[in-house]
């Protein structure tokens, strides 16, 4: 298998620059309509395809994106490894404005949103003990190096509804008594899903503000938050540049089993199962529903 990077761009990251063979695509799923076209290219050698979250433009609200459309997109464009960036306030001092945070868990607080591909008529349950793949976050974290960004190896992600912004007392308790290190609005049920499409998935957060619960900084600011985004975008592309080589074309099994995730997770019996469901689940799950 030829390794397919497919980036999905956070707030204030809508494009990738510097694909050889760039262009917009359409493209068609039976989960709806992705965010938006998907911009594939080439970049050193590497397969590329960027979909930009929210829509050019940033049109879709955290809860109002569409999440299983946006996956099974990526992985009928046949990407292998997803790399997910957005920004993020932060729960720790030393997690800065500018920094960025390879997540490697999550605390899903999200309560209107399509969190499965599966259902009634084709039920599955996936384990997420380990939702990122730690082979695609060791390369974002050795790109993000190199590209001189302070980056910090792991952390909790807390994915909130929004979009409002956490009052005083929850990010306070988010973060003293949950354990949390930084919270966004949009990684929650992207990383679910991705698993069960037995895509590899990495998160990086792009600190943008510290929350509410520091007492220098006070609430929440967009402006502060806008000013702070153009400077991470640029490091993020920069990071994302640097990828390509670090992953190589030839893709050998990813070694945590994220892409054989689905192997005994199917329980609805053949003859059980929903014909309408089953070929909604083509592209995701096909390996193991053939």
């Amino acid at each position: 298998m030829n390794t397919m990077l497919g980036v999905i761009g956070g707030s204030g990251l809508y494009q990738i620059e510097g694909l050889d063979k760039a262009e917009w695509i359409s493209v068609e799923t039976l989960w709806g309509d992705p965010s938006d076209q998907i911009l594939t290219g080439i970049l050193d050698g590497i397969r590329m395809a960027f979909l930009p979250r929210h829509g050019r433009g940033h049109v879709h609200s955290p809860s109002t994106v569409p999440y299983r459309a946006n996956i099974d997109a990526l992985k009928r464009l046949g990407v292998t490894d997803v790399i997910s960036v957005s920004a993020c306030g932060s729960f720790r001092e030393e997690m800065a404005p500018g920094d960025f945070v390879i997540v490697d868990q999550f605390i899903d607080r999200t309560t209107a949103r399509e969190t499965s591909f599966f259902g009634s008529g084709c039920v599955a349950h996936v384990s997420v003990a380990h939702p990122t793949c730690p082979r695609l976050g060791a390369a974002c974290t050795e790109a993000a190096g190199a590209a001189g960004v302070t980056v910090h190896d792991g952390g909790t992600y807390l994915a909130m509804e929004g979009p409002q912004f956490s009052t005083l007392a929850e990010s306070k308790m988010y973060r003293e008594v949950w354990g949390a290190d930084v919270i966004g609005m949009t990684n929650m049920p992207e990383a679910k899903l991705a698993r069960e499409a037995e895509l590899c998935y990495a998160s990086v957060a792009m600190i943008t503000d510290y929350d509410s619960w520091h007492p220098a900084h006070g609430e929440v600011d967009v402006t502060q938050i806008i000013a702070t985004l153009m400077g991470n975008a640029d490091k993020g592309r920069e990071m994302v540049r640097r990828l390509p080589a670090l992953l190589g074309p030839d893709r050998a099994p990813c070694p945590h089993g994220c892409d054989r995730a689905l192997d005994n997770a199917v329980l609805t019996a053949p003859e059980a199962r929903d014909a309408a469901l089953v070929a909604k689940l083509d592209a995701v799950a096909g390996r193991v529903l053939d």
